[in-house]
Protein backbone atom coordinates (compact mmCIF):
# COMPACT_ATOMS: atom_id res chain seq x y z
CA UNK A 1 0.00 0.00 0.00
CA UNK A 2 1.22 3.16 -0.77
CA UNK A 3 0.80 6.09 0.88
CA UNK A 4 1.46 9.79 0.34
CA UNK A 5 4.63 11.78 2.11
CA UNK A 6 1.90 14.00 3.33
CA UNK A 7 -0.27 11.57 5.17
CA UNK A 8 2.68 9.55 6.00
CA UNK A 9 4.40 12.97 7.90
CA UNK A 10 0.75 14.01 9.57
CA UNK A 11 0.37 10.23 10.83
CA UNK A 12 3.97 10.42 11.99
CA UNK A 13 3.66 13.89 13.61
CA UNK A 14 0.29 12.51 15.72
CA UNK A 15 2.34 9.68 16.90
CA UNK A 16 5.08 11.74 17.53
CA UNK A 17 3.40 14.43 19.49
CA UNK A 18 0.95 11.89 21.21
CA UNK A 19 3.83 9.67 22.51
CA UNK A 20 6.39 12.99 23.71
CA UNK A 21 4.10 15.29 24.22
CA UNK A 22 6.40 17.73 21.67
CA UNK A 23 5.79 18.46 18.19
CA UNK A 24 8.37 16.67 15.79
CA UNK A 25 11.14 18.63 14.27
CA UNK A 26 11.98 19.21 10.92
CA UNK A 27 9.49 17.21 8.42
CA UNK A 28 9.40 17.57 5.11
CA UNK A 29 8.46 16.70 1.96
CA UNK A 30 10.57 15.75 -0.88
CA UNK A 31 9.90 14.21 -4.65
CA UNK A 32 9.09 11.00 -5.47
CA UNK A 33 7.80 10.05 -2.26
CA UNK A 34 10.37 10.73 -0.19
CA UNK A 35 10.37 12.69 3.13
CA UNK A 36 12.84 14.30 5.57
CA UNK A 37 12.74 13.30 9.25
CA UNK A 38 15.13 14.87 12.01
CA UNK A 39 17.15 15.04 8.93
CA UNK A 40 17.27 11.80 7.89
CA UNK A 41 15.71 11.07 4.24
CA UNK A 42 13.44 8.32 4.24
CA UNK A 43 10.67 6.99 1.67
CA UNK A 44 7.04 7.71 3.06
CA UNK A 45 6.49 3.74 3.33
CA UNK A 46 9.47 3.79 5.67
CA UNK A 47 7.96 6.36 7.56
CA UNK A 48 4.49 4.11 8.02
CA UNK A 49 6.53 1.98 9.76
CA UNK A 50 8.23 4.33 12.21
CA UNK A 51 4.49 5.73 12.82
CA UNK A 52 3.67 2.01 13.80
CA UNK A 53 6.45 1.73 16.00
CA UNK A 54 5.97 4.96 17.90
CA UNK A 55 2.19 4.08 18.10
CA UNK A 56 3.26 0.75 19.27
CA UNK A 57 5.59 2.20 21.98
CA UNK A 58 2.41 4.60 23.08
CA UNK A 59 0.25 1.31 23.69
CA UNK A 60 2.67 -0.07 25.87
CA UNK A 61 3.51 2.48 27.91
CA UNK A 62 -0.71 3.13 28.65
CA UNK A 63 -0.25 -0.88 29.29
CA UNK A 64 2.15 0.03 32.43
CA UNK A 65 0.78 2.58 33.44
CA UNK A 66 -2.76 0.71 33.95
CA UNK A 67 -0.53 -2.07 35.44
CA UNK A 68 0.63 -0.17 38.01
CA UNK A 69 -3.09 1.86 38.93
CA UNK A 70 -4.34 -1.67 39.40
CA UNK A 71 -1.81 -3.08 41.76
CA UNK A 72 -1.61 -0.14 43.71
CA UNK A 73 -5.37 -0.13 43.98
CA UNK A 74 -5.00 -4.19 44.96
CA UNK A 75 -2.52 -2.88 47.52
CA UNK A 76 -4.83 -0.58 49.21
CA UNK A 77 -7.86 -2.86 48.99
CA UNK A 78 -5.97 -5.23 51.38
CA UNK A 79 -4.81 -2.25 53.75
Amino acid sequence: MDVSPETALVRYSEAYQQLYNRKPKDLRTLENGWVIVNGARMRATELEYLTAQLQIEYRQGLEQRRSIVHRLLKFFKQQ
